[in-house]
């Protein structure tokens, strides 16, 4: 067996004839516009790309097309789609909330009421939430004072999260 020694003007040549070759095919097309590989797409909808095959798994987001080569490839209708998603999330919408939102959003009769009910809905969630981070903030506020006041020997930081949440100190 004869082993090919490489060069490394070799090497260099190869990698940049075939950078080139990827540089000269154009991106492939659909009836929907340019597609668009699922790197791109991640940092345009601001997501990771496992996020992305996460809420393929699940049916939230269909599966994409597929190069010849099994490369995910995304048109406009799913960059949207994927867009709507990542920006209820990151309002705080569960993904039950999400699919509700999207089946709203993809009826022919949108009806703003429905709408309106799930963000109201989401509204008092939100409330409840920061509601129990005030208490939180509250109760850990109480406890960095015991510690600064520097009593017993036992830390009441230590002492609090040791204990069911019934014997937190009260505020």
């Amino acid at each position: 067996m004869v082993y090919r020694s490489w060069s490394n003007s070799r090497i260099k040549r190869y990698v940049l004839s075939s950078v080139t070759d990827r540089q000269k095919r154009p991106s492939p097309t659909w009836n929907d516009g340019p597609s668009v590989p699922i790197g791109t797409v991640a940092r345009r909808a601001g997501c990771g790309i496992d996020t992305i095959r996460f809420y393929e798994k699940i049916g939230v987001l269909q599966r994409p097309r597929r190069t010849e080569s099994g490369r995910r490839i995304y048109g406009a209708a799913e960059i949207a789609r994927l867009t709507f998603i990542c920006r209820a999330r990151e309002l705080g919408f569960s993904l039950d909330e999400v699919r509700g939102l999207l089946s709203l959003a993809e009826r022919d009769e949108r009806h703003c009421e429905d709408v309106k009910q799930a963000a109201i809905r989401h509204r008092q969630d939100v409330r409840r939430k920061i509601a129990d981070l005030r208490a939180v903030e509250v109760t850990l506020g109480t406890l960095i004072r015991q510690c600064e006041a520097g009593g017993p020997a036992e830390c009441p930081l230590i002492e609090a999260l040791s204990q069911p949440k019934a014997a937190a100190p009260a505020p």
